[in-house]
């Protein structure tokens, strides 16, 4: 197979930014978005062993940019690289989430506070079109794309507040927090329960209450605590 130099754009399926434009991306930072997706979604699971050279040869690259993509998700928390033995993906580490979720609370508090006073007849369309999408997701039992349209909902109640960059941050801080709403997400009502948290946020954001919508986010954000305690008993494996 005819290797991609370092630095050139890979053909698979370009990624896109939140307006589906496509992105151009090097190498590594291809190598390192399809990665991250597969780890932070749990289809690469904690404890699997990551191959250079079996991952440069799925990719159709040298095994440069591919080391480069390992560190990176080394210093993101999602690899743990061991010289002279190898790479495997990293457990969740329970001791990080309470900080994540600290963060998430401080951070989305503002926006869904800033968002409640400001949102449009159109912004609160926009959620009752996410919404209605999370419902048929759930119906369907479609975690993955009940996930994505979560992220969704977060991020547009940023974009409505007007802190874009704010959902930038998160995206980092959170990582561990969503692999381990991967596990939550299967478990029976738990994407109802969701939906219905999101319906509450929604309509404080409508009613332009502002102190209703900081309530539900928190409330909402801080449900994640205990399902962490269970899923460590229930996938010890998958945590540390």
């Amino acid at each position: 197979m005819q290797h991609a130099s370092d630095s050139e754009i890979l053909a698979f399926p370009a990624p896109r930014d939140a307006a589906g434009k496509i992105r151009r991306v090097t190498t590594a930072a291809a190598i390192h978005e399809r990665l991250h997706a597969d780890i932070v979604s749990l289809r690469i699971p904690p404890g699997t062993a990551l191959q250079e050279k079996r991952i440069a040869e799925d990719f159709g690259v040298s095994r440069t940019p591919v080391r480069e993509a390992l560190l990176r998700l080394s210093e993101g928390g999602l690899v743990d690289i061991y010289p002279q033995s190898g790479t495997v993906v990293s457990r969740v580490p329970v001791s990080a989430i309470p900080e994540a979720v600290v963060v998430r609370k401080a951070l989305e508090g503002t926006t869904v506070e800033t968002a409640a006073g400001i949102a449009t007849e159109a912004d609160i369309a926009r959620l009752d079109v996410i919404i209605a999408r999370q419902k048929t997701y759930a119906a369907l039992g479609d975690a993955s794309s009940f996930h994505e349209e979560d992220e969704v909902f977060h991020e547009a109640i940023a974009q409505i507040a007007g802190y874009p960059g704010i959902w930038t941050i998160l995206k980092t801080v959170k990582v561990q927090i969503d692999r381990a709403r991967r596990l939550t997400l299967p478990v029976l009502g738990r994407m109802d329960n969701v939906v219905h948290e999101h319906m509450v946020i929604r309509n404080a954001i409508a009613a332009h209450d502002v102190e209703a919508a900081r309530e539900a986010m928190i409330h909402h954000l801080g449900a994640v605590i205990p399902d962490v305690a269970e899923l460590r008993s229930q996938f010890p494996d998958y945590f540390c």
